[in-house]
């Protein structure tokens, strides 16, 4: 039997057992960790001219078309509506929605924004040179939307508890390792990809999630482990050619683009512009964490989840905002992250998910942030009861 417990010559799941049964420990794994690091990207002058996009896409499609200085900000008349597969019209979602108001203090948010920009990815040695900050930003927002799944629909014999199990195992899998957060989101981003156009079996997916973190280890890591050491980690189940070749399969499969832009940098830069405390992005790094687990969230732009896991985390929290506070939150806000009903859905989603997390067997993420380290956030009481918190996302 293998040591993680995934490629039993029992059914792969077994809802029924208890999670130290189903799932054993790890083998030891030591890796050195590695500084972030982010190049500079120029931004081409061609980027900035108007582009057609298709008809769903009207967010993108205003990104693409606007100016440098209004290509985020939601002022436009015909950018405070969405409109829904179905033909309904939905309003759109901005943090702060005050600031709507107020057209002499919206003037001023472009460039106060683009400073703020630039100070928050200097300051998260997201960048090297502050100069291509501003179009690195633009850069972000356009690409996000590239590899982001049409629908959250899996292949027929894999389920979204098979799929838990397996990300769970991954989130251990990266830990032990400590590679950076950024490879842990690339790879399920690669996995999400990988299982709708490759035909895989049953028995052969934790070979594919492992070559996902490897190949996501490849573009994010300085320091790699050895293949070998990548089959000690599933007891040998997979040999290294098995392993190796499945690698060239999903490389061909997806085209070799590794191309993603993490949730993650989108929270850390919202959470650096709001003034939000260290608990409270903790905690947005939590609820981040816990949306790979859910099979729907796949569906949604990073800088969605990335909004909707900060929203979330001042609700859960209640942390008491400064003026100034108060003030940068409203800078932040002005950044149109989509449709409120999208939000709404995906703080309902993450609510329910931190409700339960304490209870599930899938447990890697909550006991990931229940140290010190982690300011204690996954214990947070606030976070047990399912009633209150879907309560604060309505």
């Amino acid at each position: 039997m293998a040591r993680t417990g995934f490629c039993d010559s029992k059914p792969l799941l077994d809802l029924h057992m208890k999670a130290d049964e189903r799932r054993a420990p790890l083998r030891s794994w030591y890796a050195c960790g590695t500084i972030d690091r982010w190049q500079p990207v120029e931004v081409e002058e061609s980027r900035m001219v108007p582009v057609k996009m298709e008809p769903d896409r009207r967010w993108e499609r205003r990104l693409s078309a606007q100016t440098n200085e209004s290509i985020i900000m939601g002022f436009n008349e015909d950018s405070l509506t969405d409109t829904t597969a179905d033909g309904c019209v939905e309003e759109s979602m901005f943090l702060y929605p005050q600031l709507q108001g107020f057209h002499s203090l919206q003037a001023l948010v472009p460039s106060l924004l683009r400073h703020e920009v630039e100070t928050a990815l200097e300051k998260l040695d997201l960048i090297w040179d502050r100069t291509f900050a501003w179009d690195m930003f633009l850069d972000m927002m356009k690409t996000q939307a590239i590899n982001t799944l049409p629908n959250a629909d899996l292949p027929r014999h894999f389920t979204d508890a098979t799929r838990s199990v397996l990300v769970d195992w991954l989130i251990q899998v990266h830990e032990m390792m400590h590679f950076q957060e950024e490879t842990l989101y690339l790879a399920i981003n690669l996995l999400n990809r990988s299982l709708r156009v490759i035909k895989v079996t049953t028995v052969n997916l934790q070979l594919l999630g492992m070559v996902c973190v490897f190949l996501a280890a490849k573009k994010e890591e300085c320091l790699l482990p050895e293949v070998s050491g990548l089959c000690y980690l599933m007891d040998h189940t997979y040999t290294k050619h098995q392993l190796l070749r499945m690698e060239r399969k999903v490389l061909l499969a997806l085209k070799f683009d590794l191309s993603y832009c993490p949730p993650l940098h989108f929270l850390l830069l919202l959470a650096s512009i709001a003034r939000c405390s260290a608990k409270v992005v903790w905690m947005g790094r939590y609820l981040l964490e816990l949306s790979l687990l859910e099979s729907q969230c796949v569906v949604f732009l990073p800088l969605q989840l990335a909004g909707s896991v900060l929203c979330l985390s001042r609700q859960i929290l209640q942390e008491p905002l400064t003026p100034e506070g108060e003030a940068a939150w409203c800078l932040a806000s002005s950044v149109h992250v989509g449709s409120e009903t999208a939000l709404l859905r995906i703080m309902h989603t993450l609510a329910g998910a931190a409700a339960k997390a304490h209870t599930r067997e899938t447990c890697a993420t909550f006991i990931k942030f229940s140290s010190p380290e982690t300011m204690y956030v996954s214990l947070h009481p606030g976070l047990k009861n399912i009633a209150a918190l879907l309560g604060v996302c309505t």
